[in-house]
């Protein structure tokens, strides 16, 4: 068996959940119509608990409805873009279903961009309409983009009375510096407020023929791994696919019977799809948190009887430490996830210890409609993030063509399914690069390093941009990261390479050390520890001890931010 068979096999589907199939069939329906389907079935069941408000599937519907007629009545329709620069909070969700209603696409905007980011993103996606929160608008007006119509938006409106005054308190510590515009302002600006809307427009939602396969539901802004970020093209069925994949994959489910902490950021995929999404397409209860407080997270994970917990590394490697992570029953819960990036195996068995509970890795990407790989829930291996999902096609590439290379060989991933986005908008020579024809199928080029071993399981190596050439050699970043970590009083390490005219790259590693380290231990000491423990070549030339390192919206480190910081010098 040559190398593209090997992996055209699909071994990985044998270790699956009992009863689950190797495919799965997309129903051709929009996003609206699935989240009414279950609305209408659940209608009496708490979508929604923001901090003890609860609002239920009929409410919500009424509301996505209401803000439908809002912007259909304001001139939005089919095929327009509405830019959604919100905090996780009811409002979101209600302006994300709303908008498809209609027929428009949704592009979330970061809430910590910069005015200049906000600027690149409006005027990028042609948004005419923002639904915003107060506190953020001083950054579109900042702009200076021409906008149609500015909708603005509070937390506190959908906060119980009790709750108010934290929650504007909790915004301002947060958004030191900005401040949320006048009642003057509003009127002279011709600003809109969420809550009139919906008190002016009773709906029903207008009917729009909305085409699965070809029309877009959103626009989710890449993190910008090179120059500007870009946003990829998700349909009404990848997002309905993605639905199926992970429903399929995840029997230990019920629809309309779990709860889910809605804490992860609604504008990254991650949140946005997995967490809110999905929950709200299969009938489960969303908590939600504007602020990722641990202690709110813990409290409402025993409140409410949580069966799913959705994580991104940094906070499983601060759980794993934290005095009150044991006031939760971790074994109780059906799922522990974690995306976004790959958990060092150290955090992982010493999480393990403590709760008793497994974490169960996944993969994906925005131009996999968030994800392609999960664990099996029944058989997970350490150091992997699991294998594809139902419907989902892989191989592994060499990194500068598109010939497979033998199994357990690091190389590209190339993933083929439902799930894949159409291409980047307005990015006709980006769209060429990430995507590829073979054997008929359309695949895309994710970027990642990594291996598949003999039972179907991938593991990750590293982004290939992030691969260093030290005189010939290949170097992973993520290895070198691997050990640094290690090192006792390491608390946080990011590790880039930097041009030189005579080996190609040198290996630069930024190190945070444990607050009773600094000042204590010298880079000559971090250089000895890796040369114990590295080959030569791996082994870092630079070291800077930096009091924290750049971060991405997820909480990695930003290797991104840490070249482009060189490149300014």
């Amino acid at each position: 068996m040559n190398a593209k068979e090997a992996y055209a096999a699909k071994p990985w589907v044998t270790h699956y959940p009992e009863g689950v199939a190797e495919g799965i069939d997309v129903p051709d329906m929009s996003v609206p119509q699935a989240f009414d389907k279950m609305a209408d079935q659940y209608a009496g069941k708490n979508a929604l608990i923001f901090y003890g408000k609860k609002i239920t599937y009929g409410k919500l519907k009424e509301l996505t409805d209401r803000f439908a007629a809002a912007l259909s009545a304001l001139g939005v329709r089919k095929g327009d873009t509405v830019a959604m620069y919100l905090l996780n909070c009811p409002q979101y969700v209600i302006a994300y279903f709303g908008a498809l209603k209609v027929g428009a696409k949704v592009t979330p905007i970061s809430p910590v961009y910069t005015s200049k980011e906000v600027k690149h993103q409006l005027e990028d996606c042609e948004s005419k309409v923002v639904v915003c929160e107060e506190i953020l608008y001083d950054n579109v007006e900042r702009t200076g983009v021409p906008l149609d119509h500015v909708i603005l938006t509070d937390i506190a409106d959908y906060l119980p009375p009790l709750k108010k005054l934290f929650g504007k308190s909790a915004l301002s510590k947060a958004y030191s510096g900005m401040a949320a515009p006048t009642s003057e302002h509003i009127e002279k600006a011709g600003l809109l407020r969420f809550q009139d809307l919906l008190k002016k427009y009773p709906g029903p939602a207008p009917r729009v023929d909305i085409h699965p396969k070809e029309d877009l539901a959103a626009l989710p802004y890449t993190g910008g791994t090179t120059g500007l970020p870009k946003a990829a093209m998700i349909t009404h069925s990848n997002m309905i696919a993605l639905q199926q994949q992970v429903s399929t994959f995840w029997p230990m489910f019920e629809e309309g019977n779990e709860v889910v902490m809605g804490f992860l950021p609604f504008f990254h995929i991650y949140g946005q799809v997995v967490v809110m999404f999905n929950s709200l397409v299969q009938g489960f209860t969303v908590v939600l948190f504007t602020t990722p407080d641990i202690d709110d997270i813990l409290a409402g994970m025993d409140r409410y009887q949580a069966s799913a917990f959705f994580g991104v590394p940094t906070l499983f490697e601060y759980l794993k430490e934290y005095e009150k992570t044991d006031r939760v029953n971790w074994k109780r819960l059906k799922m522990i996830a974690c995306g976004a990036d790959t958990l060092h195996e150290s955090t992982i068995h010493a999480w393990e210890r403590r709760t008793g509970a497994p974490i169960m890795e996944g993969y994906g990407m925005t131009e996999t409609t968030a994800v392609s790989h999960s664990t099996p829930y029944h058989r997970p291996k350490t150091g992997s993030f699991g294998v594809p999902l139902p419907g989902v096609d892989a191989a592994i590439v060499d990194v500068d063509g598109d010939q497979c290379i033998p199994v357990g060989e690091d190389g590209e991933l190339i993933l083929s399914g439902p799930n894949i986005m159409q291409g980047y908008w307005r990015r006709p020579d980006g769209t060429k690069e990430a995507m590829m024809d073979m054997d008929g199928k359309r695949w895309l080029r994710t970027g990642d390093l990594v291996r598949m071993d003999e039972e179907g399981y991938f593991h990750f190596f590293d982004r290939k941009r992030d691969l260093i050439k030290f005189k010939g050699y290949s170097v992973f970043a993520r290895h070198v990261e691997e050990v640094l970590y290690k090192h006792p009083k390491i608390k946080a390490a990011g590790v880039v390479g930097v041009p030189d005219p005579k080996v190609g790259q040198l290996i630069k590693a930024y190190v945070v050390l444990e607050s009773d380290a600094r000042g204590k231990i010298s880079e000559e000491e971090v250089m000895e520890f890796c040369k114990e423990n590295l080959a030569h070549y791996k082994v870092p030339r630079i070291i800077e001890f930096r009091g924290e390192l750049p971060k991405t919206d997820v909480g990695k480190v930003s290797r991104r931010e840490l070249r482009e910081e060189m490149e300014e010098q």
